[in-house]
Formats: C-alpha cells, sequence, structure tokens
C-alpha cells in the first residue's frame, strides 16, 4: 500500500513488499514516482540504482517475508532511500574480486552517494538507508 505523506514532517512515501527478487522492481516504480511528485527526477537513475541494491540485499540476507521500503524527502535537494527488514545482520561493504559476481553493491552505493549511508540497528532487524543530493537540473542550452 502507498502511504501519502502525512503533512508532519519531511514527506515519504513507503511500502511493504514481499521479500522476493521481484520487488525491487517494484521498489524502483515507487522511488520514481515520489522523485516525480517532488520535481526531482533528475536523480531517477541514481535512486533506481540505490533502492535496487538495498532491496537486493534485503531479498538476500533478510529473515520474514516483507520488507519496506520509504523514499523520503529529507530536504530540498536531498532524497532518502531506506529499506526495513527483519535481520540484525548489519551490511559490510565487500572487496570483490576482479571475476566475482557479487560483492560490489554497496561501494556502487556509496558512490552514488557519496558515502551517505549506514545501517540502523533495531531491537528486531534494522533499517539500511542512503541519501542521494541531487544536483540542480542544468538548464537546456
Amino acid at each position: 500500500m502507498l502511504l501519502e505523506p502525512s503533512g508532519i514532517g519531511d514527506p515519504a512515501y513507503s511500502q511493504n513488499m514481499p521479500r522476493q527478487p521481484e520487488s525491487a522492481r517494484t521498489a524502483r516504480h515507487l522511488t520514481a514516482s515520489a522523485l516525480h511528485v517532488w520535481g526531482l527526477d533528475e536523480a531517477a537513475d541514481s535512486a533506481a540504482a540505490v533502492v535496487t541494491e538495498l532491496v537486493s540485499n534485503a531479498v538476500r540476507h533478510a529473515r520474514r517475508d516483507t520488507v519496506q521500503v520509504k523514499v523520503t524527502r529529507a530536504g530540498d535537494r536531498l532524497v532518502r532511500i531506506a529499506v526495513t527488514d527483519f535481520s540484525r545482520d548489519l551490511p559490510e561493504p565487500r572487496h570483490a574480486a576482479m571475476d566475482a559476481v557479487t560483492g560490489r553493491g554497496l561501494a556502487i552505493v556509496a558512490a552514488l552517494c557519496d558515502g551517505r549511508w549506514g545501517a540502523d540497528p533495531l531491537r528486531w532487524g534494522k533499517t539500511v538507508w542512503a541519501e542521494l543530493a541531487v544536483p540542480e537540473a542544468k538548464p537546456d542550452e
């Protein structure tokens, strides 16, 4: 279910999703919709990569059947993407070998977010988040 902004605090959209690979697509749609409503479409590609990685990690490593994706407008040009799951295991960036198929996702998130990402432990799980600074749109020349 898509939640409308409450008018209290920062505007946000969130949705609970099944913990399955197909939810990454749903999360990208949620994120793109929120960015469009806020007039921040220029961040759509980076945000799609970030939310895909965070949801994919939750699908791969979490427990239980659902995850929650939340997209918050944390400032005029700042978007926070968060994925909450039921695993208390915190993510750790890895150094992937050149021929490795996995292991680069958090490095990509860190690069897209200029290092502004982290994980907040919860009593029953965790929230992994990343903040994207949205650059000003360049005027057409």
